[in-house]
């Protein structure tokens, strides 16, 4: 017998066959029926750029709201340091492929229309 959270919020007890039939994530029992479509409306979103927005905005209002709570407001600056960095770092297999993309334009099409460029 295993342990489920019904989406009134009760927890009950589920047979073991009926809990495999079911195919949900790790953390669907902790979530209600609203909060899985808002679960799966984030799963399609790339990039940390709205998180980096929204982070901001609430600096803003804590700001404002609690000037004097400096403490929070380095934390949260420092969060968005972080995302910022995160969101514009690249790997070495990036570089490396930039470069031969960069390099491959330059032999194949600005050195052929006379721009002169140094390939190394």
């Amino acid at each position: 017998m295993l342990w489920s959270m019904d989406l009134s919020r009760r927890w009950k007890m589920v047979k073991k066959s009926a809990a495999k039939g079911k195919r949900h994530g790790f953390y669907s029992q902790a979530l209600n029926e609203a909060e899985r479509l808002e679960l799966e409306e984030a799963r399609g979103v790339e990039g940390i750029d709205e998180e980096i927005a929204i982070l901001r905005v609430k600096l803003r209002e804590l700001i404002v709201a609690a000037p004097e709570k400096f403490d929070l407001h380095l934390k949260l600056a420092t969060t968005i340091a972080r995302l910022v960095t995160t969101h514009y770092s690249i790997t070495k297999e990036q570089k490396k492929s930039l470069k031969e993309a960069i390099t491959k334009v330059l032999t194949e099409i600005a050195i052929p229309l006379g721009v002169k460029a140094l390939i190394r």
